[in-house]
């Protein structure tokens, strides 16, 4: 049956070889609320641990997406586990819920236990970060529905809440003020249009990257997702937040208003931060309209809360030592369209 199944591409081997890779990255993740180990045929949490009176299970699932393409063109790995984490998580902390676990799916076309070990551990990197467990997976390996070096990963996590303290946005007001914690660059959205310009532009992912010429284009591009769990869960527990947004796809016009009650919206200064020079790269290469800008990317912003202006001090000194750099980038205001101000200057 083996041999049989190696003939028809699929390699049982590489598939235990890499179990035994990755088992050593997915115990560093372990919560005291995991139960058993890896290898079984699935995952289990004591719910019972989190000493939380009425949980609320929050969950959240997604993917790199094309960013992968950047990966492939590399070889290098060892970030996007990173990516497909901290896309679940800082969806989760939305709600003010702690993640407690994840787990992952990898698709490829012939496994590779070397390149499965980089991916993962990148993903058990992420989930040390959010403080979540890697308590199981799905490796597939199917030849002919992947190209050669090809694969897709994507995740699937699910975090913890007292329902009395979860964040809906029902609290939001107008006059509250928008706080905005920094990006570390394209985070995992805007890739189909970034590998575009930098396609059309003869841009190779190993030239030198022009505004940093340490740094590689790919370097810059496989940058990850910045996770946002352990200052967000440090402030709440001393300020009222009213709402979280996570900016992925979709940028600053989709994803703020998605934490407002109707009948409310935003205005944004954006000279209020300084955006890595990432952003203004791709503008020139383009030649994009900043409007397009800000429906497509983060801008530098990969998570915005949403405070009331006496604590506004509170929130910005308890981010800061929590390790952060808050900024304040506007504030919420009656109206249906989001407002950006100083455009035409940035």
């Amino acid at each position: 049956m083996a041999n049989a199944y190696r003939k028809a591409g699929v390699n049982i081997e590489a598939g235990y070889e890499t179990i035994n890779r990755i088992k050593k990255h997915v115990q560093r993740t372990f919560r005291p609320e995991v139960i058993g180990g890896l290898g079984g045929f699935g995952g289990a949490i004591d719910l019972s641990q989190t000493k939380i009176r009425e949980p609320v299970l929050v969950s959240g699932t997604d993917g790199v997406g094309t960013k992968l393409m950047i990966a492939f063109a590399t070889d290098r790995h060892d970030t996007v586990g990173i990516d497909a984490v901290a896309m679940c998580v800082n969806d989760i902390i939305t709600q003010g819920a702690q993640p407690l676990y994840f787990l992952d799916y990898l698709a490829c076309s012939a496994l590779s236990p070397e390149k499965a070990e980089a991916i993962v551990k990148g993903i058990a990197d992420g989930c040390a970060e959010a403080g979540c467990a890697l308590i199981g997976g799905e490796t597939a390996e199917m030849p002919g529905m992947y190209q050669e070096n090809d694969y897709d990963i994507a995740g699937f996590s699910v975090g913890v809440v007292e329902k009395s303290k979860r964040i809906t946005g029902d609290k939001v007001q107008a006059g509250d003020v928008l706080i905005g914690l920094p990006s570390s660059g394209t985070h995992s959205n805007g890739f189909s249009l970034i590998r575009k310009l930098v396609s059309d532009a003869g841009i190779n992912y190993s030239d030198t990257y022009a505004p940093e010429p340490a740094k590689t284009v790919g370097d810059v591009l496989l940058t990850p997702t910045r996770i946002y769990v352990k200052p967000v869960l440090e402030l709440l527990k001393s300020v009222d937040v009213h709402g979280i947004a996570h900016i992925t796809g979709g940028g600053f016009y989709e994803n703020i208003p998605r934490m407002f009650p109707s009948g409310l919206t935003a205005n944004i200064d954006v000279l209020s931060w300084t955006r890595p020079a990432v952003f203004d790269w791709l503008k020139k290469l383009g030649g994009l309209q900043i409007d397009d800008m800000f429906h497509t990317f983060n801008m530098g912003i990969g998570l915005v809360l949403t405070v009331a202006p006496e604590d506004k001090e509170k929130a910005l000194s308890t981010l800061n030592a929590a390790g952060e750099q808050p900024t304040v980038i506007g504030h919420v205001a009656e109206g249906q369209e989001l407002m950006l101000v100083n455009v035409d200057e940035a």
